[in-house]
């Protein structure tokens, strides 16, 4: 019954947070700032060492079938299809999901969240909502770098380290790259955008009293949207494989 109830309360809150758009429009540029552009280091920096060590593991394995030559088309698709998805959302969750319950979870303890309703202001519409909306935004956008990226960081060590020819590289990589790999990617790192933002919100906004309790609010919004985000990722992909 408990689960049943959170889980309700969950989606009513989602729901909530999707529709009552209350914060002016500078607010969600300035969540999109926060969210998306601060966030692009770590998911770059992430994407080029996946994509290298892949490249590195593909040829090691593909060496024991003569079969070293698709280095190129399963990076490509690996990092468009899941990696670049999945670690984007990891590495944003780290840092977006915890900054969010934190500032979230301090102005609930502090009673700046109540103060926004003594001033009959809407706080799910003016906190919950441009967060929301910012990583939705966001997250595709992130996905579709770092799988340029990760496919740059296989090319990189392709031609500097197992003797691939650099134009063969590419046209191997683009050659075997079906417009849905991408696609699929992108639309998987909307969802954990959502999934990201919402479980910051959630704890955020329910954090209890004191330094503990937003200290437990951030550590629960970090886990809760890892596995939402793998939970989410094996959703999906039954979905659209």
């Amino acid at each position: 019954m408990t689960l049943t109830r959170t889980t309700g309360r969950v989606s009513i809150f989602a729901v909530q947070g999707l529709t009552r758009v209350g914060a002016h429009p500078a607010e969600l540029l300035r969540q999109i700032l926060h969210i998306g552009w601060l966030s692009l280091p770590v998911v770059g920096l992430t994407a080029l060492f996946t994509g290298a060590a892949l490249a590195l593991q593909i040829h090691s394995g593909g060496e024991r079938f003569q079969a070293s030559d698709v280095v190129p088309a399963i990076v490509a698709i690996g990092m468009a299809r899941e990696l670049g998805p999945v670690l984007g959302g990891l590495m944003v969750a780290a840092r977006v999901a915890s900054s969010i319950a934190a500032e979230l979870g301090t102005m609930r303890v502090t009673e700046q969240v109540d103060a926004l309703v003594t001033l009959s202001t809407d706080p799910v519409g003016w906190l919950v909502s441009p967060r929301l909306w910012a990583a939705i935004l966001s997250l595709p956008v992130l996905v579709g770098v770092g799988d340029v990226i990760g496919i740059m960081g296989g090319w990189l060590i392709g031609v500097n380290a197992l003797g691939f020819n650099s134009v063969t590289y590419l046209s191997n990589s683009w050659a075997y790259l079906e417009g849905w790999d991408v696609v699929s990617g992108l639309i998987k790192g909307g969802f954990f955008g959502f999934v990201v933002a919402l479980s910051g919100c959630w704890f955020g906004m329910n954090a209890g009293n004191g330094a503990a309790g937003v200290g437990r609010a951030t550590t629960n919004a970090v886990v809760a949207a890892s596995v939402g985000i793998l939970a989410a990722n094996f959703v999906l992909t039954g979905l659209f494989f």
